[in-house]
């Protein structure tokens, strides 16, 4: 019988982790969120030497504080789930960075193994490691790898083992601070040695000085005594070094890593500038980097849209071929308009119109995310998201938004004031996500031309701009400097690439096409029983005296709120077509798709933004947007009629 045991990954981002993860899990993994929260949870199982593992992907932390809320999951999961051992994963060419958060590991006193990854960057950067001196100064395996290339993978499983099996011995040490310091660490530690919890004493004295508030509030209800030790202790710490105390024990840390990484790692002469220097620096160029960006910008589109078109016309072609065959079988009547035309129409919709723009979507931000372009877009965009109040940082959510605004929602955390938070998650739900990159590329794209769609892009990009100078008005304040870490160039390691894309993919086939099947029964159930004209009739002062657009397409701004890409395919359901040139005139298309730009976020966004900003934030923001999308639709449609002239 084999047994089961649990390793954890933890890390900072940008490490490896993933890859690593990957490496070990094949195919034998998913993704999900966390229970009850929003960050997303990756979990896979291997078997090895008779061991069934389960694998956890703990998301990529600096620290264990409570700042964000994937820190907190990460300590909580270490902490209550007690995994068999955890692997830390770290840049060997950032050591000192990485060991931060190593050095709060030991202090939590996990079984733990290092895996010192990314050796071959670090011997670029002429940095040479002293495996052997790190192990003995941590008291820790290390194993180096390459994980990229799938170097020391098997080791650093085997040595897992091994540590599970307690055939290498794990004796963490003990990490001593300043003399300051480490006297009131030492003084605290007694005074919790007969608290309850699941953490260290030492580790909950460190964070007790430091002014962790979850530690404080679960102490505090067994013995406020020792809260209140520990903050005088702190104040006193205060006095001496002149800083709060949060940067006094950041600063302690910083110098027992930096002492180590100073005695196990030599620096060499480095080897003469790599190519991904030489593209750091003219990808970053205050000149050149930014032609090189619209250049990269604008090809991700065109290919996601050229790409799109293709797959969109050799399945329709293809699918729709289908009729006669169903029509044979079933006989025209009732039933073979609910099956064709409720079930099989909406699906062939979703895989002819969805499926082909975001499958090459995905795959291309993942590219650019895996190579480390994405954190150079955000370096050069700084200037310009100050005038909105934010920093670079801010176009990272934004990037993700073009893949979904969920999360780009969550990843608003990564914003250091809750007036930036407010503000990034409001420009980022006014992003086009892939979702709504399927009515531009599926409609406007497809029958107006590519140059269409790109200037409903550039007007998008200009109307975020100017919303969000109009809310930094409303939420004064400013906006604080850029401080991010800019991984390295790498080549994009394609087999994590094509999974991130695929499990995406999977992800919308599983929400989607359940709400794509029962809303296309549901309007083809409604047309039978003369219910669409009754619903399209009470909506048309908006749709069609304002809007300009056909009765029914009131019908798809209800079902926009579920997926905005139910518009369309609901659309061509209701209209038994995806030629829909035969359907609507060029104004029509543009401020159809238009509204569905700016209109309400679908409900997973609008259930993101009620767990970032409450219900108050995210019925504020819905309600804009949806006036804003309408106001904006007709003012777009009479200056569409009376000045271009763009009628059918």
């Amino acid at each position: 019988m084999r047994k089961r045991v649990t390793i954890a990954l933890a890390g900072n981002a940008n490490v490896g982790k993933s890859v690593i993860f990957n490496y070990l899990t094949g195919l034998h993994q998913h993704i999900g969120n966390w229970p009850g929260k929003t960050v997303e949870r990756a979990e896979g199982t291997l078997h090895f030497k008779g061991y069934t593992i389960d694998i956890i992907d703990l998301p990529g932390i600096y620290s264990f504080s409570t700042y964000s809320l994937e820190e907190t999951i990460a300590r909580r999961y270490i902490v209550t789930e007690k995994p068999d051992v955890v692997i830390n994963v770290i840049d060997a060419s950032i050591l000192e960075r990485n060991l931060f958060l190593t050095l709060q590991l030991m202090e939590l006193e996990t079984p733990m193994v290092i895996a010192l990854n990314q050796m071959d960057m670090a011997k670029k950067k002429g940095i040479e490691i002293d495996v052997k001196r790190l192990e003995d100064l941590l008291g820790i395996p290390v194993v180096p790898t390459i994980a990229i290339k799938g170097i020391g993978i098997f080791q650093l499983l085997e040595k897992a083992i091994e540590v599970i099996e307690r055939k290498v011995s794990v004796r963490p040490s003990e990490i001593r601070y300043g003399k300051e310091v480490e006297e009131r660490i030492i003084r605290l530690a007694e005074a919790l040695r007969n608290i309850h919890s699941p953490y260290p004493p030492r580790y909950l004295a460190i964070k007790l000085l430091e002014g962790d508030e979850e530690i404080e509030k679960e102490i505090s209800r067994e013995n406020p005594k020792v809260v209140a030790l520990a903050r005088r202790l702190a104040r006193e710490l205060e006095e001496i070094h002149g800083h709060d105390r949060s940067t006094i024990i950041t600063s302690e840390r910083y110098m027992v890593a930096s002492r180590i990484a100073n005695d196990v790692q030599k620096i060499t002469t480095p080897m003469k500038p790599s190519m991904g220097e030489l593209l750091h620096s003219i990808t970053t160029h205050r000149i050149l980097g930014y032609p090189i960006m619209i250049f990269s910008l604008f090809s991700m589109f065109y290919l996601t849209f050229t790409l799109g078109n293709l797959l969109s016309e050799i399945l329709s072609e293809y699918l729709y071929g289908l009729e006669p065959l169903l029509i044979s079988l079933l006989g025209k009547g009732i039933i073979e308009r609910l099956i064709w035309g409720g079930i099989i129409e909406g699906i062939i919709a979703g895989v002819t119109i969805a499926i082909p723009y975001i499958a090459p979507f995905y795959l291309i931000l993942y590219l650019l995310e895996d190579s480390g372009y994405i954190s150079r877009i955000a370096f050069l965009m700084d200037n310009i998201m100050h005038k909105m109040g934010l920093h670079g940082k801010a176009f990272i959510p934004l990037m993700l938004g073009y893949g979904c605004n969920v999360p780009a929602c969550l990843g608003c955390r990564i914003m250091e004031t809750t007036r930036e938070r407010i503000l990034a998650t409001f420009v980022t739900t006014l992003v086009p996500c892939a979702a709504r990159s399927v009515i531009i590329f599926g409609l406007v794209g497809r029958f107006l031309g590519i140059e269409w769609a790109l200037s409903l892009y550039i007007l998008n990009i200009t109307i975020i701009f100017v919303l969000g100078r109009l809310a930094f008005k409303i939420l004064p304040g400013e906006p604080t400097a850029l401080i991010m870490e800019m991984p390295d160039y790498r080549a994009p390691h394609l087999k994590t690439v094509l999974k991130q894309t695929w499990f995406r993919l999977l992800e919308f086939i599983k929400i989607a096409f359940p709400l794509i099947i029962a809303g296309s029964f549901m309007i083809k159930l409604a047309e039978l029983l003369g219910l669409l004209r009754v619903i399209a009739d009470f909506l048309s002062p908006v749709t069609t005296l304002w809007l300009g657009l056909p009765a029914i397409s009131g019908i798809m701004l209800i079902f926009g709120v579920l997926r905005k890409e139910l518009m369309l395919i609901m659309l061509a359901t209701a209209f038994g077509t995806t030629d829909f040139a035969s359907v609507l005139n060029p104004v029509q298309m543009l401020v159809f798709t238009i509204v569905a730009m700016f209109y309400i976020p679908c409900i997973a966004t609008i259930a993101a933004l009620v767990k970032e900003l409450g219900w108050k934030g995210a019925l504020i923001i819905t309600t804009v947007e949806i006036i804003f999308a309408i106001m904006l639709g007709g003012v777009t449609q009479r200056i569409l009629t009376l000045v271009f002239g763009l009628t059918k």
